[in-house]
């Protein structure tokens, strides 16, 4: 893959996660500043801790696809971009283009599910 395209996809990879991140934590504010979860309704006691599991996980999935980011922005300037971390044979630009981070092949992700 050309190293201009890997480039864009990435910036606009990481655009998306950063937009989703700014959009969770500005809801997470505004939960707390409204108060969610103080009803006091004993039956509905757990849902507050509960969606408070869910963006924790959320916020934690988003920050590993920064991660990933980083670690394909670096692929890129070393060289090794669109080559797999694991055995060094290219990675279709097919997938690339889908999942502009990946570091294995189709078969080698298999192999790990």
């Amino acid at each position: 893959m050309d190293a201009d395209r890997a480039r864009t996809l990435l910036e606009e990879e990481r655009a998306e996660v950063q937009g989703l991140l700014t959009h969770l934590d500005s809801t997470l504010d505004q939960d707390r500043e409204t108060g969610r979860g103080d009803a006091g309704d004993e039956v509905d006691s757990a849902q507050p801790l509960a969606a408070d599991e869910v963006d924790d996980a959320t916020a934690a999935s988003l920050r590993d696809r920064l991660a990933a980011i980083e670690r394909a922005e670096k692929r890129l300037a070393d060289g090794t971009f669109g080559l797999s971390v694991r055995s060094g044979t290219p990675i279709p630009d097919e997938r690339l283009e889908v999942m502009p981070t990946a570091e294995l092949t189709v078969e080698e992700a298999a192999k790990n599910s």
